[in-house]
């Protein structure tokens, strides 16, 4: 059962990177000093909150959508806001400054392969703090934090070994908002200083297995396969750190859920075909933002993480991040159209 604190709340406010990604399709990936043609390229949306709430408002919610973080004072920033209020999402906590540019991706994807490398641009996001936000205020019911490790001054470990994120996301429950988080799956050691302080003041960790691995230090894949008792242990651990209600992990196979009450959720991915697949960018998000949806509609965890995994096979049908996500029936009919994949544990029902 809700608190009242939480049941008088609605909506999700998600903050962190707003990013524009613009991809470019492209013959090969060149040496030093070659040249490589772009056969094709377009624009799409990048950063954790910007995905999750589109791909929330594509699948068609009736609850407030709102966005905080910062954009430039351009026309990148300006094309972020139009969007945003083309699908109804509340920016008003979505500032705006002069002191960077908005930030970008330019992702240069090979045509013969779908092999992708990335150039970012951090610009306007490496200033947000978030302490203009009073969630007294707020009204939305889960704060929604991404990507930790890609948030220059929320990363900032003090000298007591906390951060502005968890102190923000502490903020949040205290004025009774259910928190989630998500991370970028960087290389480097900066996990355990930066994600661990965050999972304090979590109530809902949605990430995927290598992001898992890096913040306990199990290795869930080996040569490639899956380790599920690996995971149940990453799970287990993520718990520990102080998350306190749910930890999701989720991977190409599925997904893993696990409760603070230590019941354990296994959700295999659709059956999605090569030929549908047109890159795999915000499968990651649009997972989170199915798995919030029902988190916030107070669903049964089997039914959220079911709609998890179509609204990430929905994702896959397009290159862009969020240009593939449909309607909630039409995104729920893929389980239909592909199937699901088979069990990923022997007595999973």
């Amino acid at each position: 059962m809700k608190s009242n604190s939480v049941s008088k709340r609605s909506g999700i406010l998600a903050g962190g990177n707003w990013i524009i990604d613009r991809v470019k399709i492209v013959d090969a990936y060149p040496g030093l000093e070659q040249l490589a043609n772009i056969k094709s390229q377009h624009q799409g949306t990048g950063g954790s909150p910007y995905n999750v709430l589109l791909d929330l408002a594509k699948l068609g919610v009736e609850f407030p959508l709102l966005g905080t973080g910062l954009v430039g004072k351009d026309a990148m920033g300006a094309s972020i806001q139009e969007d945003c209020a083309k699908h109804k999402i509340d920016t008003r906590y979505l500032k705006s400054t002069a002191e960077a540019d908005t930030s970008y991706t330019d992702v240069f994807t090979v045509q013969s392969n779908g092999k992708r490398t990335f150039f970012h641009y951090r610009g306007a996001n490496a200033l947000w703090d978030g302490k203009d936000l009073d969630f007294s205020k707020i009204k939305a019911r889960i704060f929604h934090l991404g990507y930790l490790l890609l948030l220059d001054k929320m990363d900032v470990v003090s000298k007591d070994g906390t951060t502005a994120a968890a102190k923000l996301l502490a903020a949040a429950q205290a004025a009774g908002m259910k928190t989630s988080i998500d991370v970028v799956s960087e290389t480097g050691d900066r996990f355990k200083t930066v994600v661990t302080p965050a999972l304090k003041h979590c109530d809902y960790a949605i990430i995927n297995e290598y992001e898992a691995g890096m913040v306990t230090g199990f290795r869930i894949r080996k040569e490639g396969v899956l380790d599920t008792v690996s995971l149940r242990h990453a799970a287990g651990a993520i718990l520990q750190f102080g998350v306190k209600e749910l930890v999701v992990i989720h991977f190409p196979e599925g997904c893993f859920a696990r409760t603070r009450d230590g019941k354990d959720h296994w959700q295999p991915s659709l059956k999605v075909p090569a030929k549908a697949i047109a890159g795999s960018a915000g499968a990651g998000d649009a997972f989170a933002a199915g798995v919030l949806l029902g988190l916030h509609e107070g669903w049964d965890l089997q039914k959220s993480l079911l709609t998890g995994v179509c609204a990430a096979a929905a994702s896959l049908s397009d290159p862009t991040c969020t240009g593939g996500m449909k309607p909630l029936a039409q995104v729920e009919a893929l389980k239909k159209k592909y199937g699901v994949r088979p069990p990923l544990e022997p007595n999973e029902d």
